[in-house]
């Protein structure tokens, strides 16, 4: 018997608590005791998560107007500057920014680095932070400069709205050179020593509607631990499917803009994090809810790590002019063993993303559904998927 249900059909079940709702790895059992075509008349919504560095981040701050009032040209939180091309006292903090006079700008690699990332979780967390602003002085905003203390509840409006997060399915990272290097997907040791992913496999949101069949402009999400919403497509979204031996096996490159109300959210899930020789960003926390409408839906929901794969990239030679791949695929249940083979070699695989705040993120927006706190929205506009063929373009130099 078919399986057809609409997102009116599941919200009327989330309001009476009658709905069914699993996270993704529970699926997978329950397809395993059941079959497809059972669990997919029986599971109303399926709860994903994530949880690792998105380097695409940031947060609109409208600071609020001094006495007298003042132009805000340039601002600095806690030392680290934030773009204010917006208006008088709007300012956007991004989670990549490092302080003007971080030694990590003149090739030191360093240790920990401060960054926007840590200003937004020092917000979130209700921490003091300072507030530095020079302006040119106007007729209507003649003060020049401030320099005094905020915090997170003095701001008028916070909105955490992050360009690109949730990447579908990201490379395992290895070097092929003689000498280590520190990139955004860490310390990379010479002649592949080791290798990092950053994607949660099963429980990876956009690997479990690869064809964004329920995920697209409007849809409701666990967003740093409040509410959120996508947006957009995020940048550089490429969707694409891999396919591993004439098998269809989920996608690659899509992404998503996301946007929440920053004062709701929790600094356990936004997090600033340093990376050694590379610079600071933002762990996110992330979490979408697929409405099973009908048994294709279910199905990809369902994969399992074994069915998904990760491209292995050279970032040492390869990085950036690279062929996603260039060292052939490895599944997601190899990279959370511990070990992958690569040209014939046994590597030591090391996450960067945190499958424990996974589960909890997905067990968490499960919780918010069967409580009845959660409903689902129907997208306003559906996201470019892997038939759309969309073209990734690079600058080219004169």
């Amino acid at each position: 018997m078919s399986v057809e249900k609409t997102y009116g059909e599941i919200n009327a079940k989330i309001k009476s608590g009658k709905a069914v709702v699993v996270t993704a790895e529970e699926l997978i059992t329950l397809v395993g005791e059941k079959g497809l075509s059972k669990a997919a008349q029986e599971v109303d919504v399926v709860t994903t998560g994530t949880f690792a560095p998105m380097c695409s981040s940031g947060a609109f701050l409208s600071l609020g107007h001094t006495t007298p009032r003042m132009k805000m040209q340039k601002v600095w939180l806690n030392g680290v500057a934030a773009y204010t091309g917006v208006a008088a006292v709007d300012a956007y903090i991004g989670a990549a920014e490092l302080p003007e006079d971080d030694p990590l700008n003149n090739n030191y690699p360093g240790e920990f680095r401060y960054g926007g990332g840590h200003v937004i979780q020092d917000l979130v967390a209700r921490k003091p932070v300072r507030l530095k602003a020079v302006g040119y002085g106007t007729d209507c905003y003649p003060r020049k400069a401030i320099d005094t203390t905020i915090t997170l509840d003095d701001i008028n409006e916070a909105i955490l709205f992050n360009p690109r997060n949730a990447y579908q399915n990201y490379n395992c990272a290895v070097n092929l050179t003689d000498r280590t290097i520190y990139t955004y997907m860490g310390m990379l040791k010479p002649n592949m020593a080791n290798a990092n992913f950053s994607t949660s496999g099963q429980l990876s949101p956009l690997l479990k509607d690869p064809h964004f069949k329920t995920i697209g402009v409007g849809t409701k999400i666990f967003l740093g631990g409040g509410v959120g919403y996508v947006a957009w497509n995020g940048t550089q979204h490429f969707p694409s499917i891999t396919n591993v031996g004439g098998q269809e096996l989920g996608g690659a490159g899509g992404t998503l803009a996301v946007i929440g109300d920053l004062k709701q959210m929790s600094p356990r899930w936004l997090v600033g994090t340093s990376f050694l020789g590379y610079g600071a960003t933002l762990s996110v926390g992330i979490g979408i809810p697929i409405p099973i409408l009908n048994e294709e839906i279910a199905r990809y929901a369902a994969m399992k790590d074994e069915e998904l794969f990760a491209p292995v990239v050279d970032y040492g030679e390869a990085y950036p002019s690279f062929t996603p791949g260039n060292l052939g695929y490895v599944s997601y249940a190899d990279l959370k063993s511990g070990k992958i083979t690569v040209k014939g070699k046994e590597i030591i695989t090391s996450p960067l993303s945190s499958m424990p705040r996974a589960r909890e993120i997905a067990s968490n927006l499960k919780e918010w559904i069967q409580k009845g706190e959660f409903l689902l929205t129907e997208p306003v506009k559906t996201l470019p998927s892997p038939a759309d063929g969309v073209i990734a373009h690079s600058i080219k130099e004169d």
